[in-house]
């Protein structure tokens, strides 16, 4: 639902990413080019110790913390630290950019609903629980489909089922197989992202709990 009664305020990215990290580092390209105002990492966290993402941020010198799945023994106290961790640093909208973990309810609402994914594929189409990677782009090509894309949607409890923000199309081409789809789809992401962000620092936020 709309909130227009809260006053726009600059955004604060906290990203989550499990890999290497492509669309945080696309994100923060665009930053550095001075095409994304009022929009900045505030901090980046992995739930993988050894994850590419953070020597990268390390290197970019973000704000960055590892949360390994193996250091906590339930879901609730990892998701409560990175929460804390987030919160320490001012952040205001959650990032999920390939974050290969589904995030709780509880999760969501500390952060009033705040909270962004990327998918790749054109929701609702080939979304849903273990719809991930290569599967995903494996359904499109089963089903014949002549296009694909990515999504950007506010994160709820229903896996890849909240409002939509952002779409991206790309063809399909004869002769894909998964793995040249997936390279075009995450070309796609790349300009997603930013452009979401874009929207919605340019305007109140379209969604909230």
């Amino acid at each position: 639902m709309s909130n227009d009664s809260k006053e726009q305020q600059p955004l604060r990215l906290g990203i989550l990413a499990s890999g290497r990290g492509s669309n945080a580092q696309a994100i923060h390209a665009v930053i550095q080019s001075g095409a994304l105002l009022s929009v900045s990492i505030a901090a980046i966290a992995s739930n993988k110790k050894n994850a590419p993402v953070l020597a990268w941020a390390e290197d970019t010198r973000l704000p960055c913390e590892a949360f390994d799945n193996k250091d906590f023994q339930s879901r609730e106290l990892q998701e409560a630290s990175i929460i804390k961790y987030f919160k320490n640093q001012g952040v205001n909208l959650v990032v999920l950019a390939g974050y290969m973990r589904i995030v709780s309810p509880d999760f969501i609402e500390a952060f009033g609903g705040q909270v962004l994914n990327i998918h790749p594929s054109l929701l609702p189409k080939h979304g849903g629980p273990g719809m991930v990677g290569h599967k995903v782009h494996s359904a499109v090509l089963a089903a014949g489909d002549t296009e694909s894309g990515c999504t950007v949607h506010w994160v709820t409890p229903t896996v890849d089922g909240g409002p939509i923000v952002w779409q991206e199309r790309v063809p399909v081409l004869p002769g894909d197989n998964p793995d040249t789809l997936a390279a075009r789809v995450l070309a796609a992401e790349h300009q997603a992202y930013p452009l979401s962000l874009q929207q919605l620092a340019s305007q109140p936020y379209a969604f909230a709990l």
